[in-house]
């Protein structure tokens, strides 16, 4: 089996060694004991934002492959990230240092044990004081709260699913869920939106709870911007799913009840 490891960077120099050095002293210790039936071929790759700080050259030095995206956007650098070739399963994480990425090969684990097609972390539950702002912990807690109110009939139609993180960005999931989901969005939203588009395509999801850790640098967010940017996409995505599912499938027709045009 194979697996890619993706990580979006711009300008995350002082971090991204340690993030990868991490992921491959825990993927090479999983493949010896965890998986040493059948080990999983990993590979790196970084979608860079154009970094002027070396973060390209640390990240080759380190053995991961860096893919260029001079488009700003972090759902662009996912977009252009999945358009590579993938591994059969794909986990992602910043390269700041605020995701457990040495739990990654546990949760590939679980996503395969149990059959499941995407797993999202969830950073809330075992929260670092220092690792969220006030205001960026009051932003989450509106956006998860509408998306608990807004979804919740599709939620439930997922079998009881729940959302307490829709905007962690650290997934674990199998490369073919790339072709059941519709990805649109360039910026921050674009990690709501596979998340919505995992749960309403039908596919098996689960959400684990996971240590988020105190930022390497500079914080790149902007609180308030990025928030209501999310919760205007969170809206326009409910009404544009009420609509598509209002709309009737258009009935086949069997080619034997067609008119024959004679």
């Amino acid at each position: 089996m194979r697996g890619t490891l993706l990580v979006p960077t711009l300008n995350e120099s002082g971090s991204i060694g340690h993030v990868l050095r991490r992921f491959a002293a825990a993927a090479e210790a999983a493949n010896r004991e965890r998986f040493a039936s059948d080990p999983i071929a990993w590979e790196m790759v970084v979608i860079d934002g154009a970094s002027t700080d070396g973060t390209p050259e640390i990240a080759r030095a380190e053995g991961a492959r860096v893919v260029t995206e001079r488009r700003r956007g972090y759902g662009r650098a996912y977009r252009t990230g999945f358009a590579e070739p993938l591994g059969d399963v794909v986990a992602t994480s910043d390269g700041d240092a605020t995701y457990p990425v040495e739990e990654i090969p546990a949760l590939v684990d679980r996503l395969l044990r149990e059959g499941l097609d995407f797993i999202t972390c969830d950073r809330l539950a075992h929260l670092d004081r220092k690792a969220m702002t006030t205001e960026h912990r009051i932003g989450n807690w509106l956006l998860n709260t509408f998306v608990a109110i807004a979804y919740a009939h599709y939620l439930k139609a997922a079998g009881g699913a729940t959302l307490r993180d829709s905007q962690s960005g650290m997934w674990v999931f199998r490369r073919s869920v790339l072709d059941r989901v519709t990805l649109t969005q360039d910026g921050m939203p674009m990690s709501e939106e596979l998340k919505l588009e995992v749960l309403l395509s039908g596919l098996k999801f689960a959400e684990v709870p996971i240590h988020y850790a105190e930022r390497w640098g500079a914080p790149k967010l902007s609180s308030w911007r990025d928030g209501r940017q999310n919760l205007v996409f969170l809206l326009e995505k409910r009404l544009e799913v009420a609509r598509r599912r209002r709309t009737p499938t258009p009935a086949v027709v069997a080619a034997s009840e067609r008119p024959s045009g004679r």
